[in-house]
């Protein structure tokens, strides 16, 4: 039988928003897989504090939603692909096939400063002349999503263990690293690279928000996952 695929969404999107309406769960279904929900802290039908602390370890709300034991696959999306790797770094052995999309080299060098402009822009207080903050504060403010919930997620505190590529060095998932052409987050060469069997998908004239229900996304997820 094969092993269940938890869905990890975005920051401003949730499980319905970026895999039921997309038609990932029911694709995944066809292919005789398992879909496992998650609504992130902040998220969809999650609760929504207004605490930056709250927000500091996402995973918990993965951990509660997975088997406690057998295998299970993944696919993350930006904040959830964050929130994934955080838990394969914390276990390192738990996954089998997990797909890390819409996340990039940043992830090791951690930009100061984005995050704040962001929270600040769903607040209304300042202008943002930063492309992706400007665009991530205009999905935050989309319909369904609570702004304030999700600016206190953008200034959670950092988790006292930061992944790293040392500590991905040590999971024994193989992984798919799948960014578009046009993210912002893009290069994903060194992500990739930090596995021991990771392989890189670069998506072409595919930008951040795009990516879930591109084509060539759903099909490299398929095939991988298959």
């Amino acid at each position: 039988m094969s092993a269940p695929v938890v869905l990890i969404h975005g920051w401003g999107g949730s499980y319905q928003r970026t895999w039921s309406g997309t038609g990932m769960v029911d694709l995944l279904a066809d292919d005789g897989r398992r879909a496992i929900g998650v609504d992130l802290l902040g998220h969809g039908d999650a609760p929504k504090p207004s605490d930056p602390a709250a927000y500091v370890d996402l995973t918990q709300r993965v951990i509660d939603a997975i088997p406690p034991l057998g295998p299970v696959d993944g696919v993350g999306f930006s904040l959830g692909a964050m929130t994934l790797l955080q838990l394969m770094c914390r276990q390192p052995t738990r996954f089998g096939r997990v797909v890390i999309a819409g996340v990039g080299d940043g992830l090791f060098t951690r930009e100061v400063g984005r995050s704040e402009q962001v929270a600040l822009a769903l607040e209304g207080k300042g202008e943002a002349s930063d492309i992706a903050v400007q665009a991530l504060a205009e999905y935050g403010r989309s319909e369904g999503n609570d702004p304030i919930a999700l600016a206190a997620c953008m200034r959670r505190p950092d988790p006292p263990d930061l992944i790293t590529a040392e500590r991905l060095g040590a999971v024994t998932a193989t992984v798919l690293v799948v960014i578009g052409d046009e993210d912002f987050a893009a290069p994903a060469d060194q992500l990739a690279a930090a596995f021991p069997n990771g392989t890189l998908k670069v998506l072409r004239k595919t930008d951040h928000f795009a990516t879930p229900e591109s084509f060539g996304f759903v099909d490299a997820v398929l095939r991988f996952l298959a």
